[in-house]
């Protein structure tokens, strides 16, 4: 199974790039789409978790983690996909915005099921040039812009993490995560000390974490819209946050320095992310920060460094992967029906566009943290790990962090959706961009409801391989 994820996406660009172009263009959301719900099957019933293979000097490793993170890409993938060819109405960019997407979810697949650093650094480089050429692919000004900015500092990431990369092979004679960790555990060495450094300064800039965030809102704003609902879904958080989350506990493991590190990396993402969310005019922008600060409370929470801590860590990141898209979603709707999104410009959009606003509401009000939505939960086991873990300051300002987030989204949904329609001849989307909308509200709404069964059968399992 594990060496299918990463052949599966691969053989459906060869296949829609041989022969026949004319109908592969045609068929090339179709063969996406499937591609993403073979994905989902392979994970949904696959019982056997503990499997592994090696190809050459690739190992692969399927857990409970990666399976989480899988299923999260596909279904992410899948409306990115839909939303792209939605938005897009030259047919060659749809094409090829369809294979590199998939490109994309290889690499994604490979980030999680890889056991040795050197291997996961080169799907997080495959990863990353897919999400380069994605953001640049309609050729506008701002969109090579971001794109630069990201391959600058994703440059910036790779020269770090080859580094440290170097150093641990020359000190543990291996690259596998196992040889590493034994070798770099309860070491004082300048070198392992300088390679952990090193190594999750490359992570934060892929994460686009606090004070790497430069480049993360040019990125996501300047984007296509499908390719901003993928970057801001998955990818950001495969590169950036859940390596980290990987790396740290099967590796570096959770001495008190890395721990204070993570924590205040986490409060400072929290905070600068919302509090300039809440400066924003444009609705690209504002969800761009605002997924800075909720990753920040991934980043927190791994800083507890107990089960808890981690357990809350994973099942936000699943959670913001679905409610981040949403909203992704959401803004691709409003801009392509009112060709703008400058929100002190749109106002009673919901008057018009009633689907859009509503699952905008939905998503909004789980990334705050609202009950019985799905964001309330996992901000619930976040804030409870962190007061069981004796640190009170950092729950109250996570709960502060999540007023503020209250704040900026009410400020979206009065400017955007609420109040009098200023503009005339607007309608809803059609169902390429209301169809993903419904579902992943749907998706938000169930996991909350259904919280217990989720956690104690996904997200508690995860958190105890480590």
């Amino acid at each position: 199974m594990s060496l299918l994820l990463v052949l599966i996406p691969i053989a459906a660009v060869i296949l829609l790039n041989v022969g026949f172009s004319a109908l592969m263009k045609k068929l090339a959301l179709g063969v996406g789409l499937l591609v993403c719900l073979i994905q989902i099957a392979l994970v949904l019933f696959n019982s056997d978790i503990n499997l592994a293979v090696t190809l050459s000097f690739f190992n692969f490793e399927i857990d409970r983690l990666s399976l989480v993170m899988m299923l999260s890409g596909a279904i992410v993938s899948a409306v990115a996909l839909i939303v792209g060819f939605s938005t897009t109405v030259d047919k060659r960019r749809a094409f090829n915005f369809a294979n590199v997407t998939m490109l994309c979810l290889a690499g994604m697949n490979g980030v999680v099921m890889v056991r040795d650093i050197f291997s996961l650094y080169v799907f997080l480089e495959v990863t990353a040039v897919s999400s380069f050429i994605l953001i640049a692919s309609e050729k506008e000004k701002d969109a090579f812009e971001g794109s630069f900015k990201y391959l600058v500092m994703s440059a910036v990431a790779t020269v770090m993490m080859l580094s440290s990369i170097g150093i641990l092979l020359m000190y543990a004679g291996d690259t596998s995560f196992a040889v590493v960790r034994d070798a770099v555990q309860g070491s004082n060495s300048i070198y392992v000390i300088t390679a952990t450094a090193i190594f999750m300064a490359g992570l934060f800039i892929k994460a686009g974490l606090i004070p790497f965030h430069g480049w993360l809102p040019d990125a996501y704003s300047s984007a296509p819209s499908g390719v901003s609902v993928l970057l801001a879904g998955i990818v950001t958080k495969t590169t950036g946050v859940y390596t980290t989350i990987r790396i740290v506990s099967e590796i570096f493991g959770f001495n008190e320095t890395i721990k204070t590190v993570l924590l205040v990396v986490g409060i400072v993402s929290i905070f600068v992310g919302a509090l300039a969310a809440l400066g924003q005019k444009d609705m690209k922008r504002m969800l761009a920060y605002s997924s800075i600060s909720q990753m920040g409370y991934i980043i927190i929470a791994l800083g507890t460094g107990t089960e808890l801590g981690i357990a809350g860590a994973i099942f936000h990141l699943f959670n913001h992967s679905i409610f981040k898209s949403q909203l992704f979603v959401n803004a691709a709707a409003v801009e392509k029906q009112t060709g703008t999104r400058d929100m002190d410009s749109l106002s009673g959009v919901s008057n018009v566009m009633p689907v859009t606003g509503w699952t905008s509401v939905v998503a909004f009000l789980s990334t705050a943290g609202i009950p019985p939505l799905s964001g309330f939960w996992s901000k619930l086991i976040i804030i409870v790990a962190l007061w069981k873990a004796g640190l009170h300051g950092y729950a109250a300002a996570a709960i502060l962090g999540s007023l503020i987030t209250l704040a900026y989204f009410l400020s979206m949904q009065r400017r955007v959706f609420f109040g009098k329609t200023k503009m005339s001849g607007i309608k809803e989307a059609g169902l390429g961009l209301i169809l993903p909308a419904i579902l992943l509200a749907i998706v938000t709404l169930g996991v909350g409801i259904f919280f217990p069964a989720f956690v104690n059968t996904i997200i508690i399992p995860v958190s105890s391989l480590f």
